[in-house]
């Protein structure tokens, strides 16, 4: 398959896309097929799975002519997993990590999440889904799974022309109890967030616990994530989310962990944070508020408002702790909004930690796509 002059530029720098629009005519490719990728001179590039749907009509998966079998498919996996083996000194303990992210370990389109002895997976494209028994083989043989579950839910197998859904393969429980950061989880691998759990705010909850002080509010609280790891540290913990679902899981966490002086609160966020209570420490983890470019502009307008709000309800010494999951927005947009909300707050801020996700969801240079998570930890002077 023939790619243009910018397509195949793109990919020598290092990216692994090529979208629909820089494919040249002459393509009769069948969808998820992996095919042999040329520059418009007829030089090899590389291999790549094709998509007749997504925009992203060729995502490479190799440099070199190495057959996509069985073979290839066990080298990338296990070499991802002993990634994760060799992090696993220098991170915090945890029985549920990614062990593949994508792009990101050169298997475009494919996610495995482990929960203790489950695995979750999430098959995004057409060339995956076409693997999908062989890599359910290999995930059995390399990590003994009690059951995994397949969470091929999400709204992109739409822009793949793939049906969503969410099987289940062997015994797993309604509910996996799970062990990460020193407490007991709970996580809904079949319908709760993601593939069960945010793991890639794993160490900035660490983090967070390091700075955080006196009284503390943690926003778009999820499963209690923040709001367990500051009980430490923080004389009064409100956590705050609008899902009646969200909070009741939140307050389970921290039940199981014997918790009980965290004030959850089921509440629109940008409400609560027009009160008056101060606060020491506020955290602001929203879900991604830009799900497209198109969406950028009221994006950056949400995250600029919760960030002014919070400020003004932060001491002098107090900490913000403020993320962005939206992979459109990039790190200089998003301290560029916080400069802008600290202005019109009348605070000065100095930043103490500039941070990104966990290190088991990896980043590579030349794909800026990879990293999505933005979080910086600030102190009002």
């Amino acid at each position: 398959m023939r790619i243009n002059r910018r397509a195949s530029d793109r990919l020598r720098n290092g990216h692994v896309w090529v979208y629909v629009s820089d494919v040249l005519p002459g393509t009769d490719a069948a969808p998820g097929d992996a095919v042999p990728v040329e520059d418009e001179k007829g030089r090899f590039i590389g291999q790549a799975h094709y998509s007749s749907s997504s925009q992203i009509a060729l995502r490479l998966l190799t440099r070199d002519r190495t057959p996509i079998n069985r073979e290839f498919l066990r080298a990338r996996l296990l070499a991802a997993f002993e990634h994760r083996e060799r992090l696993r000194p220098y991170t915090p303990p945890t029985d549920a990590l990614r062990l593949v992210f994508s792009e990101a370990d050169q298997l475009p389109g494919l996610i495995v999440d482990r929960y203790g002895e489950m695995l979750s997976v999430q098959i995004l494209t057409q060339g995956m889904d076409q693997l999908e028994p062989v890599i359910l083989e290999i995930l059995q043989e390399l990590c003994r799974p009690a059951g995994i579950v397949l969470r091929n839910d999400g709204a992109v197998r739409q822009k793949e022309s793939l049906p969503r859904e969410v099987r289940i393969l062997g015994e797993v429980p309604e509910q996996c109890e799970l062990w990460m950061n020193g407490f007991v989880w709970a996580a809904d691998l079949r319908q709760g967030q993601k593939t069960g759990l945010f793991l890639d705010q794993r160490e900035n909850y660490m983090a967070a616990q390091k700075y955080a002080h006196g009284r503390a509010l943690d926003c778009f609280t999820s499963s209690g994530g923040f709001a367990l790891h500051l009980v430490k540290v923080c004389s009064e913990i409100d956590a705050v989310d609008a899902s009646e679902a969200a909070v009741a899981r939140a307050a389970a966490n921290a039940a199981a962990n014997g918790i009980s002086h965290i004030n959850f609160h089921r509440a629109d966020v940008f409400d609560f944070l027009a009160g008056s209570r101060r606060f020491e420490t506020i955290v602001l983890d929203p879900p991604a508020f830009a799900k497209s470019k198109a969406s950028l502009d009221k994006a950056l307008a949400g995250y600029k408002e919760i960030n002014q709000k919070a400020l003004r309800l932060l001491s002098p010494g107090g900490v913000l702790v403020t993320c962005s999951c939206s992979q459109h927005v990039s790190e200089t947009m998003f301290q560029e909004m916080l400069t802008a909300a600290a202005l019109d707050a009348g605070q000065t801020l100095r930043i103490l930690e500039r941070r990104v996700q966990a290190s088991d969801h990896p980043v590579l240079l030349t794909i800026p796509e990879t990293l999505y998570l933005k979080c910086v930890i600030a102190e009002v002077m």
